[in-house]
């Protein structure tokens, strides 16, 4: 599924490509949990929007393969803040996971009229 995988010896761990991709799944959880809380939706400005549209449907993501980031996530976060969780916490995360994904999932589906840009 990741592009910069494809052509690197690292195992994906130490991948510092796979690192920064993780990091801005992260920041963007983070920001959209924001906007729940402040607006109650969550807003992703079109520019990028139609960006992650693109490169998730060119690289072939399919429904489950979110559900898969989704947990791994959580299960990061959980990790993080050690006796700090909470299944409250775990469902705010999975929430606002959830509400950037939908958002990205809508954009794959327009993409036909998008694909010239980049």
């Amino acid at each position: 599924m990741f592009s910069f995988l494809r052509d690197s010896d690292e195992i994906p761990p130490n991948n510092p490509k796979l690192k920064a991709h993780a990091v801005k799944v992260f920041k963007m959880t983070c920001e959209s949990a924001i906007q729940l809380r402040e607006k109650g939706e969550v807003v992703v400005g079109e520019t990028t929007l139609k960006h992650l549209g693109s490169v998730h449907l060119k690289n072939g993501v399919l429904e489950p393969h979110f559900q898969v980031v989704k947990e791994a996530l959580i299960r990061t976060v959980k990790e993080a803040v050690g006796d700090k969780w909470s299944e409250d916490m775990g469902s705010a995360w999975g929430e606002a996971y959830d509400q950037l994904a939908a958002a990205i999932k809508v954009e794959m589906k327009q993409e036909p009229d998008n694909g010239h840009k980049s």
